[in-house]
């Protein structure tokens, strides 16, 4: 009988990117997708490995899918994703309930590592490793290198440095969203002091612009009305290619096409905020006016030992310069407290740019030790319970604000692309709100199909969401 395959996926929208492109590869090779791992024989999860709640909740869907393993239910769990990359042998020693860990390298053969361990094989696990040193330091050189594995024995550059992203990787959609992401480049050069993810997931790699306009174009003929443009850091987009401005260039060509109705960017660097970018991304006719910049702090001393760049006043200034182009744009962020060395001074600062900048909405995260990362071996830890008092500080504030931005919006007229459609109403998202992290907009009454627009005008908020008529 033809193996029924689950995918259940966690953590980001390049997490969903990757569980889209696996099951791509498991179709083609004649495996069946079931969206019920009640119903497969092999549940893949696709795992998330950055912060310690994002372990718990990878291990305990793990578990979760070994408890219906029996009569009836899967027959093999699999962990796929980063925490399978990130640990690999040690998760298997330790997750006996597992039957099989792989690592990215095992991506463009998914289909037989699947087949095996139904069969009662246990592929080896991962050993862990330094994905940065598998391309040279030299972000230039790093394309010629990958072109060149092209006509190797590869069939794509992408299936030996890291998680498939390339042109050459089949995609099969896991839902009926309207809005879909679309991964326009892998790794991260950054080296931030508390972050292990450029270990584990390599250094950057940039997309060819014609291969990402190429899998929009094939979205918007599934339906897809809004891409998502992904990547662990887009403002460097285009950097290994040689051409820092890229992203740029790439939007309209994107916006363009047609049935994509709205392109959105995500994962953007302060530090590499350009005014050619922000003008791009305010001005572009179809790309939403929406910036999600990982501030992580705004005490400029408590940055550098984060190994980043800015402060509040450099923050608020590049704030300023975006709603003087566009007043109505998004902007959110995350920022971390409790980092080592922090102080109440800093905390302050941090408080104090927080209610000035008047973001649409924040991420506040407490933090914690991460293996192989310069924090963990940082003096001044603070105590759990002080980073957890902290934590709660900011993020009541934090709610507060992005609650009064919210307000701020009353009257506001809004283009909602329907999202889910029940007996009471639609509810979507409008230009300032991205998928899945921020708030929605509510539509009372409303019974629009999926995937449709609405033109509205807010009359209510509650926290950062919105009901508009």
């Amino acid at each position: 009988m033809t193996p029924r395959v689950s995918l259940v996926t966690l953590g980001c929208a390049r997490n969903e990117v990757d569980s889209e492109e696996l099951a791509g590869r498991l179709a083609d090779a004649g495996l069946d997708l079931v969206s019920e791992p009640s119903q497969a024989d092999a549940v893949v999860v696709n795992t998330c490995g950055f912060v310690a709640s994002a372990k718990k909740d990878s291990i305990d869907t793990m578990l979760a899918a070994a408890d219906l393993k029996g009569a009836g239910g899967p027959q093999a769990v699999i962990a796929v994703g980063c925490l399978a990359e990130r640990y690999g042998t040690e998760l298997a020693d330790e997750l006996t309930e597992v039957d099989a860990v792989l690592g990215f390298d095992d991506y463009s053969d998914i289909a037989d590592r699947v087949r095996r361990v139904l069969d009662g094989e246990r592929p080896p696990a991962p050993q862990p490793q330094d994905r940065r040193l598998l391309l040279p330091l030299a972000p230039a050189e790093r394309n010629a290198q990958m072109n060149g594995a092209v006509n190797g024995a590869h069939a794509s550059p992408h299936d030996q440095v890291g998680p498939a992203s390339g042109p050459r990787t089949p995609r099969r959609l896991l839902s009926g969203s309207p809005i879909a992401p679309v991964k326009i480049a892998s790794g991260c050069d950054r080296r931030c002091s508390f972050c292990a993810i450029p270990r584990f997931r390599g250094s950057f790699v940039s997309r060819h612009a014609s291969d990402i306009v190429d899998e929009a174009r094939w979205l918007a003929s599934r339906g897809v009305r809004e891409v998502f443009l992904v990547s662990e850091n887009s403002t460097s987009y285009g950097k290994d290619l040689g051409d820092l401005r890229m992203l740029e260039r790439l939007l309209p060509q994107v916006a363009k096409l047609e049935g994509i109705d709205r392109v959105r960017v995500s994962y953007l660097q302060p530090a590499e905020m350009r005014p050619s970018l922000v003008e791009a991304m305010a001005s572009t006719p179809g790309v939403a006016p929406y910036f999600d910049i990982s501030f992580q702090h705004a005490s400029g001393p408590l940055l550098r030992r984060m190994r980043r760049f800015g402060d509040a006043e450099q923050f608020l200034s590049l704030i300023e310069s975006i709603r003087a182009l566009e007043p109505r744009a998004g902007i959110r962020s995350n920022v971390i407290v409790g980092f080592p060395g922090e102080t109440e001074d800093d905390v302050d600062v941090l408080t104090s740019f927080l209610s000035a900048a008047r973001l649409d909405v924040v991420g506040v995260f407490g933090y914690s030790d991460e293996d192989q990362t310069e924090a963990a071996g940082l003096s001044g830890h603070l105590s759990e319970a002080e980073i957890e008092r902290r934590r709660q500080h900011v993020d009541q504030l934090a709610e507060q604000l992005t609650a009064e931005r919210a307000a701020d919006r009353l009257d506001e007229h809004v283009e909602v692309l329907v999202e889910e459609v029940d007996d009471d109403g639609a509810v979507g998202r409008a230009a300032h709100q991205g998928p899945e992290v921020d708030g929605t907009v509510t539509l009372p009454g409303v019974r629009h199909a999926v995937g449709s627009w609405v033109s509205a005008q807010v009359v209510a908020s509650e926290g950062a969401d919105l009901v508009a008529r």
